[in-house]
């Protein structure tokens, strides 16, 4: 062989051994997800996996970002202890940023805001507005979002009752149980879409008094990972990819 053959092969050689080894670097970031939070989260029973436009969202920004991510289910309620556990990496959910969560962990940034909803029993045709018109009255929300964290510091409520799922609280809700159910707007739109919900409505009068962010949500002090997937935000906002996203699932 030619000396100069056998250099230009060897460099060849070389070059592609070290973006295999760049691929197999490559980080992989575990990230929580429930199954509970359509259309922002929930199970696809068809593929067994976790589906949905926060799903879509993490994987862009790992795709845009260079990373890898593994989707892992996780109850509500246990999202921000499994982080902080470090039984996961990253948090992918409708979980809105807050102060006191943000006491606890760190928030990337935003790709969606929305604010809470209000559902009643289908026969209440009352127009309500806001949480005060229900002074007095048993209300519920879910457990680990900042709607129920809001109606216990109301404090004028007879009683305010924490469920783990929207299908516990409108369950409850259609049989008396509780007056009135706060949640996540636009996942009770999406599931009322759906007809999963029934004997119960979506109040179209009630004004949102609480509007958050949706993030990413990484562990405090991880700031290289913080630029990665706020890297990759900005790539898929920049890019339409993100805006492609919220109307696929029918959210803007």
């Amino acid at each position: 062989m030619y000396p100069r053959l056998r250099v230009f092969t060897c460099a060849i050689a070389l070059v592609a051994g070290c973006a295999a080894s760049l691929v197999a670097q490559a980080e992989t970031f575990k990230v929580g997800a429930t199954a509970t939070g359509a259309p922002f989260t929930f199970l696809d029973v068809k593929s067994n996996s976790i589906q949905g436009m926060m799903i879509d969202t993490v994987e862009a920004v790992s795709k845009a970002a260079g990373f890898e991510v593994d989707i892992a289910q996780t109850t509500f309620a246990s999202l921000i202890p499994s982080l902080t556990a470090s039984k996961i990496d990253i948090i992918s959910a409708a979980m809105v940023r807050t102060p006191e969560r943000e006491k606890v962990v760190q928030f990337s940034d935003p790709v969606f805001e929305y604010g809470e909803g209000l559902v009643v029993r289908a026969d209440d045709n009352t127009s309500y507005t806001g949480m005060d018109d229900f002074k007095g009255e048993v209300v519920g929300a879910q457990v680990g979002t900042i709607f129920l964290d809001a109606l216990n510091k109301r404090g004028i409520f007879k009683e305010v009752r924490g469920y783990d799922s929207i299908a516990d609280l409108t369950r409850d809700l259609s049989l008396g149980r509780i007056k009135a159910g706060f949640g996540d707007r636009p996942i009770l739109a999406y599931q009322m879409s759906l007809g999963s919900l029934q004997k119960v409505r979506l109040v179209d009068t009630y004004q949102p008094q609480i509007k958050g962010e949706v993030c990413l949500i990484l562990r405090k002090g991880d700031e290289q990972a913080l630029a990665e997937v706020n890297k990759g935000i900005a790539k898929i906002k920049a890019d339409g990819t993100l805006a492609r996203i919220v109307e696929k699932w029918k959210l803007n």
